[in-house]
């Protein structure tokens, strides 16, 4: 318990250290921190990489471990395929909602340079 309140108390002593910057800015600054183009192109298709990879590897686990259910009991296959299909639909929701994030990204001039 001892060791618990030492930790948090090293935890909030190192985000207030770390929060003193914030305060050192000039006032009227850059509010929203605008990327260049062509990091904004590399960001998003490295988000859609990072998302097919993680919906890929996910796929598959259910998939396997829907394999082996049916393996081991046969009679519920049709319970475990509903459920197989309704989770490959959720997790292929998030490669999905990726896609849209990014869509967003670069196709909206907000988040373009102002140049």
């Amino acid at each position: 318990m001892k060791y618990l309140v030492v930790l948090m108390f090293i935890f909030a002593a190192v985000t207030v250290v770390g929060a003193i910057p914030v305060f050192a800015q000039q006032p009227g600054g850059s509010s929203a921190a605008q990327l260049p183009q062509g990091l904004l192109m590399v960001t998003a298709g490295f988000a859609m990489a990072i998302a097919a990879a993680g919906c890929g590897y996910a796929q598959s686990r259910a998939l396997t471990a829907g394999c082996e259910g049916v393996s081991r009991n046969p009679g519920a296959a049709d319970t475990i395929r509903f459920f197989i299909i309704l989770g490959l639909a959720f997790i292929e929701f998030l490669a999905l909602l990726t896609f849209v994030v990014v869509a967003i990204l670069l196709f909206t001039p907000k988040f373009w340079p102002v140049a």
